[in-house]
Parts: structure tokens; C-alpha cells; sequence
């Protein structure tokens, strides 16, 4: 091999590693990284409530007939969950089928603003505006950035743009990129009402049993005796007594008929 070509070669090798090292992102960030969130506005929450009945329990599967008459089928419910019953957690193992439950859902969307504020100081290595500019760090090693639109660098205190920035150059660059978001944070809780219990069972009611006593059939009645006779009042002396008596007043009365015709 030609002595001269494999200097050559050797020369290539270097100055592909150095162009490689220039452009090669650096390792030992010299980039000053801040980011701060804040609130965009008012937060707004609603609260969504869903009620039902539990209808089966087996286990860790659960169906839930809903207000609405339909079926919710709920299946490996944690043990983790809990349900507020009278002021005292339970959980899955202690549901019962006809327990009412109620789930209170309060969703709150909070707006925010995610601001990121990069700072970066070096020297002009080399530029390609509008599109990027390599800047060698306080380290000695070269780092590449993108340059967003608009950006603006402070060089000797004065700020110019891209097309404006020499090598050599001592330049200051500060980013600041604003992303809204919006935070949703969700916070449910579940609390139960026990089914009635039965009702108690009903008295037992006595049992007459009947006894039969034997009762002597009643004696036969005896019979009347016949009335005695009537005693004898009276004779036939009163009978004459008033017919005389009738023929005296019969005769008395002619008389006086006699005399008013005479």
C-alpha cells in the first residue's frame, strides 16, 4: 500500500471522528432545564351518582340491577374495595344480595399551564440559519441545537436572530415553551345500605285437644199426674135465684109501660 494513501486514509478517520464529535448531542448536559406549572383558571367538578341493588354475589362477581332496571355485571372485584355501610368499611366478602349501594363519582378538571424554560450559554461553532447551530460548551465539547422559530440570542447584550450569529461568537439563548393541559383528578366512593332482616317467624299457636268425657244420659222424665177433680163450688140454688129475679123485673116493666099508655 502507497505510504501517502494510508496517511490519507488515517487523515479521513480523524476528521470523520471530529465532525462526528461536533455533531454528537452532548452527554454532560450544559443545558439549564426549569419547568413550572401553574393554573390557567377555575376548576370545574361534577359529581356523577349511581344507584342499584345487588341481585347475586358469588364471590369476587357481583351483578348490580341498576335504577334504571338494567344489569351491571362486575367481575374480580378487588378485596381492596370498600363499601361506607352505617359508618363502618366492608368489603367484597361482606355484600349481601338486596343490599342497596350508591356510587358517587366527583370529577374535577383543573386547566394548568406547563411552562419549560431551557437556558443555554456557548460559542458559535457553527451556524446554519434558520434551521440549527452547533455551539461548543463550557466542557469543550459541541452540541447541536434546533432552532426554533423566532428565537432570539443575546450576544455582548444586544439580541439578534439566527442569521445573525458569526463564529466565535459568545451567545446566551433562552427557550420558553408554554403547553396547556388540563389535570383530571377523579375521587369515587361507595356507601351501602343493609337489607332489612327477615321477619320473625310466627308465634306458635296453641293446640286445643279434645277431651271427651262421658256424660250419664239424663233420667227419663215421670209423668204428670192427673189433675184431681174440681171440687164442687156450687148447687142449683143460685140458678132459681136469677130467674126469679129476672120475672120480677120483667114484670115491673110491663107495669110501667101500662101506666104511660093509660
Amino acid at each position: 500500500m502507497n505510504p501517502r494513501t494510508g496517511w490519507m486514509r488515517v487523515l479521513l478517520v480523524l476528521v470523520i471522528g471530529a465532525m462526528f464529535l461536533a455533531l454528537t448531542v452532548m452527554i454532560s448536559a450544559q443545558v439549564q432545564t426549569s419547568t413550572t406549572t401553574t393554573n390557567a383558571g377555575a376548576a370545574t367538578k361534577t359529581t356523577k351518582v349511581l344507584k342499584g341493588e345487588i341481585v347475586y354475589v358469588n364471590g369476587h362477581d357481583v351483578i348490580v340491577k341498576m335504577d334504571d332496571g338494567t344489569l351491571r355485571h362486575f367481575n374480580n372485584v378487588p378485596d381492596s374495595t370498600r363499601v361506607l355501610v352505617d359508618g363502618k368499611e366492608i368489603g367484597i366478602k361482606d355484600v349481601k344480595v338486596g343490599m342497596k349501594v350508591e356510587k358517587s363519582v366527583t370529577t374535577v378538571n383543573q386547566p394548568k399551564v406547563v411552562t419549560t424554560t431551557k437556558t443555554v450559554t456557548g460559542t458559535v461553532w457553527n451556524v446554519s440559519p434558520p434551521n440549527y447551530v452547533i455551539l461548543t460548551m463550557e466542557d469543550g465539547k459541541n452540541q447541536r441545537f434546533k432552532i426554533p422559530s423566532g428565537q432570539k440570542f443575546t450576544v455582548n447584550g444586544q439580541q439578534t436572530d439566527a442569521f445573525g450569529l458569526k463564529k466565535g461568537m459568545v451567545v446566551n439563548a433562552t427557550q420558553v415553551v408554554e403547553e396547556p393541559i388540563e389535570v383530571v383528578t377523579q375521587q369515587a366512593k361507595l356507601t351501602g345500605q343493609m337489607p332489612p332482616p327477615p321477619p320473625p317467624p310466627p308465634a306458635e299457636q296453641p293446640i286445643l285437644v279434645a277431651v271427651l268425657v262421658a256424660v250419664p244420659a239424663p233420667a227419663p222424665a215421670a209423668p204428670e199426674a192427673a189433675p184431681a177433680a174440681l171440687p164442687k163450688t156450687g148447687g142449683e140454688l143460685p140458678l132459681l135465684f136469677m130467674l126469679g129475679l129476672a120475672s120480677l123485673t120483667g114484670s115491673a116493666g110491663v107495669r110501667v109501660v101500662r101506666k104511660l099508655r093509660g
